[in-house]
């Protein structure tokens, strides 16, 4: 039954079914679920589950699986930060919590991969689904089948596509005369003398002098509008009945936005470049055995000027474009006291700095069919050994800048800042990582008079990871697991795991994680099957479990010491004559356990009209519990930090809808799959001070809920400060105005309260397709609501004053302009703007159309000419529009930080199946 797997939709592969006649379906599906450990009948799950597919994966251009997600799965908000080539990968919350990665059933997290060696993505969600996991599964998990090789002889695809990345939002500075302008009124703001005179603000503004009085857009300079991006991708998959084989070569270039010069004889660029190998064996030794050898194999290098790229990119909020011009009369580099960092320099003088990351898979299990005991007994060894390491060179140089300036007669002088210095050669390791994985598993599967079905596993698994130069970290357990239907009517599962990990008081080292689930397909029952034609399925389900959490330190049962100061005796001066301390760390705490997380989750499933329509609705009701954190209503007079302790409540409860409606007839077909999410949480305990006044106290508020002063609009006047609450001495027209909570007449911090919006998160998404014959047209939208952003970092002239002013800026407050989108302006210091308040916070709701794509498939009847099975070409844009309130202020709604900028993409390719 395609219930929550309909939900990710393509027009381009036919879903299975079972034996019941079914209309043509234009959505990927299969009658199975992927899950831990096991394949099992979707029609006889009872976990809430969800799951995309390979035609859906390929159509979001992303190096990261994270962004093949976003928008496709109700439960799961997939968001990114960042578009820096090799550094862009996508963050998750499956049910407002970060979920366990596994690939093939192994623990293991490569978020970078092509979506070509997927089979599919299954999202686990509640406690029946992870339980297994035992105190790994409280997050939920997202599993990876990556593909097996078919029977029906061999395969060959090849997929090429080209195309460019650009921002979808850059920040918009003002130029050198506006900036020159608005940097004089913020000083007579503050009761100084202007900066600039008449006869600057001239030069600024006509051009005149371009040496003393430069106007360089450091965007531009830099920064190119595009960067290139391409893909190629090869697979070859076959096999007969005794062995199946999946080959896959991947390579996928991202280029960067920096402009290069050609005087460089390396590159200077952000970019990324990966290559991916994936090799899958299964063998049937003999009628009793089979094995499976999955060989993984990935180089991902990455380059970045030796300046680094976030160091440019804050440069450009805190350079004006009047600081310095690039070069100098005499093409030195421009620079003062200043501003000692040319950006130009920067991007194109400063070395390179590139770095490598190599990672190895190995997967081997051997599995034995049991008839011969007992029909329907296996048993499975599973083992996977995976090495990682990331290293990065230092190739960087450091450049002198000069100051031009004339003589009495008119000479040019320059004056001379910072060294230029030879490129250095180092070599550092970031990370290494080492992973074995070992696992028994037995299996029993039985049929009853073709009426019941009973399914049985239980698992024995250890996993020992080494992370750098720590000291092993390993988890080990059993779960199993027991599923019985009856006539696919009356559904049961009960799983459970016991699993621990040394880095836990022996005592308190494994733990018991039990869950069940039960379901009643109506639609199967006489009453129904016999009475409502138009109904193929409706399925109830609950469940309810505890799922566990492992969120341990290192060690932190254990009590440590540091070294303190030294002190000497008599004139002991020298330090190295100085006796040595010791001085106690953090506190241990030797009853630290994992967090634990009790789930209750119902759904309902339906499937009308032949399949035409499928639904399903959720709802979840999770409880986290012995959350580890630190007393936050501890005193100071400690003298070191407090123990890390098994303190907080927090629950997070939901509501999950997802639909599809698809239909084909004489060659057209379209569908339209829509999901939601509704998603509320809250601090239900946490150790905290006994605040004065109920509105500061974090607990009752949504998780994570941010504090300050709550606005109140900005003083248009001096007896509007005199008549309100102090706020502190220098306070003048323009500055922002807050609620005294308290009404004591002063603001300070008992006026601090929840800010922003409190109410439950909303985020969804919507995928659809049209097409005739060969032609087809699909997009993909995602979307959030009730979601705010901090805009912190877009003040005017930071950097101690010496920073930039954007377009924004022009909105601010004036004594003719009191109903100013920005507060006035003031250069330095400000502590009464600068303080978080709800005045920063901006409404960060969003809808993306994060794919679209457009594809032609030549005829089959014309395909023997060319001797092939599929010809496609297709042209494919990622996050190409986006509407939101934060376009008027050029700010991406995931990227409100002023970091590489988040891209779209698009490109044209073709595919070719032989």
């Amino acid at each position: 039954m395609v219930i929550l797997s309909s939900l990710i939709l393509s027009p381009f592969v036919k879903a299975q079914t079972d034996s019941t006649p079914q209309p043509v379906t234009i959505v990927p599906g299969s009658n199975n679920y992927n899950l831990l450990y096991q394949v099992q009948p979707k029609k006889n799950s009872t976990s809430a589950v969800s799951e995309v597919f390979t035609p859906d994966l390929i159509k979001t251009n992303t190096p990261t699986f994270g962004g093949w997600l976003a928008g496709r799965v109700a439960g799961l908000h997939a968001f990114q930060t960042s578009g820096e080539p090799g550094n862009d990968d996508y963050s998750f919350l499956l049910r407002g919590q970060a979920p366990m990665v596994l690939i093939d059933g192994t623990p293991q997290s490569f978020p970078s991969i092509n979506p070509e060696q997927i089979e599919s993505i299954t999202i686990l969600k509640d406690a029946v689904a992870t339980a297994m996991l035992g105190m790994r599964g409280g997050n939920g998990a997202i599993l990876i089948t990556t593909k097996k090789g078919s029977r029906n002889g061999q395969h060959i695809e090849a997929s090429v596509q080209h195309g460019v990345q650009m921002p979808t939002q850059l920040p918009k500075f003002v130029n050198a005369y506006k900036y020159a302008t608005l940097y004089n009124e913020a000083l007579a703001n503050d009761g100084l003398a202007p900066l600039y005179s008449q006869s600057d603000l001239a030069a600024y503004q006509n051009g005149s002098d371009p040496k003393e009085h430069p106007d360089v857009n450091w965007q531009k300079q830099v920064l190119k509008n595009t960067a290139p991006f391409s893909r190629y991708d090869v697979s070859i998959s076959g096999g007969n009945l005794n062995t199946r084989y999946f080959v896959n070569l991947d390579y996928l270039h991202q280029g960067g936005l920096f402009k290069k010069e050609g005087f460089n004889t390396y590159n200077t660029n952000a970019d990324y470049k990966r290559y991916i190998l994936r090799s899958n064996v299964q063998v049937n030794l003999n009628k009793f055995i089979s094995s499976s050898l999955n060989l993984f194999g990935r180089i991902q290098n990455t380059n970045q000027p030796g300046a680094n790229t976030a160091s440019i990119f804050t440069n450009f909020f805190n350079t004006p474009n009047n600081a310095y011009p690039v070069l100098n009369s005499d093409g030195s580099l421009g620079g003062n006291a200043d501003y000692l960092t040319n950006i130009y320099a920067q991007s194109v003088l400063t070395g390179y700095r590139p770095s490598y990351e190599r990672d190895f898979k190995v997967d081997l299990n051997v599995r034995g069919n049991l008839d011969v005991i007992a029909k329907g007994l296996w048993v499975k060894v599973l083992g996977a050994v995976n090495a990682y390491q990331r290293e990065s060179t230092n190739r960087s140089k450091t450049f002198a800048v000069f100051k031009e300036t004339t003589d009495n007669a008119g000479h040019p002088m320059y004056t001379k800042y910072g060294i230029a210095g030879d490129m250095v050669n180092t070599i550092t390791i970031n990370s290494q990582n080492r992973l074995f994985y070992t696992e028994f598993s037995m299996g029993y599967s039985k049929e009853f008079n073709g009426a019941s079905h009973l399914d049985a596993i239980v698992v024995a698994s250890n996993d020992n990871r080494m992370v750098n130069s720590e000291l092993p970290f390993n988890y080990s357990g059993i779960s199993a697991k027991v599923s019985y239907s009856h006539n696919d009517k009356y559904l049961f599962e009960a799983t459970a795991g016991y699993n621990g990990t040394e880095r836990f008081p022996k005592s308190k080292r494994y733990g018991l994680f039990p869950a069940v689930g039960l379901g009643w397909n109506i639609a199967r029952e006489n009453f129904v099957k016999n009475n409502v034609e138009w109904l193929n399925d409706l399925k109830l389900r609950v469940s309810g479990g505890r799922t566990g959490n492992a969120n341990v330190g290192y060690y932190d049962y254990y009590q440590y010491y540091v070294t303190g100061d030294g002190y000497g005796f008599g004139n002991t001066i020298p330090p190295a004559a100085q006796t040595v301390t010791l001085q106690q760390g953090s506190l241990a705490n030797p009853h630290i356990t994992w967090e634990k997380a009790d789930k209750i989750s119902a759904g309902l499933e339906a499937t009308l009209f032949n399949r035409a329509l499928t639904f399903s609705v959720d709802y979840f009701n999770d409880k986290y519990f012995d959350l580890v954190q630190t007393p936050a209503s501890g005193s100071s007079m400690l003298g070191t930090a407090y123990a890390q302790q098994n303190i907080g409540t927090n629950r997070y409860k939901g509501l999950e809808l997802q639909a599809t409606w698809q239909r084909e007839k004489d060659g057209f077909h379209y569908f339209i799959a829509p999901n939601v999410t509704v998603l509320k949480n809250k601090v239900e305990y946490m150790a905290e001070p006994a605040w004065p006044y109920s509105y500061m106290a974090q607990t009752g508020k949504p998780v994570g809920q941010a504090y300050g002063y709550v606005a109140d609009g900005l003083f248009n006047s001096k007896d509007e400060i005199t008549a309100h609450a102090f706020q502190g001495n220098n306070i003048v027209p323009g500055d922002i105005r807050y609620k005294d909570l308290n009404n004591d007449g002063i603001i300070d911090g008992f006026d601090q309260q929840p800010i922003g919006n409190q109410q439950p998160f909303v985020f969804y998404g919507a995928n659809a397709g049209i097409g005739y014959k060969g032609l087809n047209l699909t997009m993909l939208w995602q979307g959030a609501h009730n979601r705010d952003v901090q805009l912190t970092g877009y003040r005017a002239f930071q950097n101690n004053g010496k920073g930039q002013a954007m377009e924004m800026h022009e909105n601010r407050w004036t004594p003719g302009n009191n109903n100013a989108g920005y507060p006035r302006l003031w250069v330095g210091n400000n502590p009464n703007n600068m303080v978080t308040s709800s005045y920063w916070i901006r409404s960060g709701n969003f809808l993306r159309l994060k794919n679209i794509e457009l594809g032609y498939a030549i005829p089959q009847k014309l395909l023997p000419r060319l001797k092939v099975d599929q010809v496609r070409f297709f042209i494919n844009a990622t996050n190409l529009v986006t509407i939101s309130k934060l376009n008027d202020s050029n700010i991406d709604p995931e990227n409100t930080t002023g970091v590489y900028p988040i891209m779209k993409t698009c490109t044209a390719g073709v595919t070719i199946k032989l």
